[in-house]
């Protein structure tokens, strides 16, 4: 189920910790991100930016890379934080594809710099999406 209490508020605390590591020199747009495994276990990313602009990383990839690599592969929900004033911060859509490889049943809180946020289900963000069973089909 969809973290509660403390739990949601420590993941919502990750995400903006990791917005401020962000290395976005170019852009000056720090994004964050957590990202709770279906074990409980939180990874966090930030975005890296580079000279080369398409070599640069979102927050949420780097997240999700980080996770794969210590062995996990099943997530439950992932908060990711800006310094949008009056907006949501939402994943581009390179991030939501990558999220979507690892299943559409888990939930993205879009929070606002103020702190307040939205909750979505994966499903919601990219809706009839392509998927790795789509592979064997």
């Amino acid at each position: 189920g969809r973290p509660q209490g403390e739990h949601l508020q420590l993941l919502l605390r990750r995400s903006r910790e990791a917005k401020n590591c962000a290395y976005c020199p170019y852009s000056r747009f720090p994004v964050g991100a957590a990202l709770l495994t279906a074990g409980g276990e939180i990874f966090s990313g930030c975005n890296v930016e580079n000279a080369c602009y398409s070599l640069g990383v979102c927050a949420e990839r780097t997240a999700i890379q980080k996770a794969i690599s210590e062995g996990h592969t099943s997530f439950r929900a992932m908060a990711i934080a800006s310094d949008m004033g009056d907006q949501f911060i939402t994943p581009c859509g390179a991030c939501r594809q990558v999220m979507r490889e690892f299943g559409t049943d888990w939930d993205i809180y879009l929070t606002k710099a103020d702190g307040t946020y939205i909750v979505k289900r994966l499903e919601e963000l990219l809706p009839l999406s392509f998927g790795p069973e789509d592979l064997k089909k």
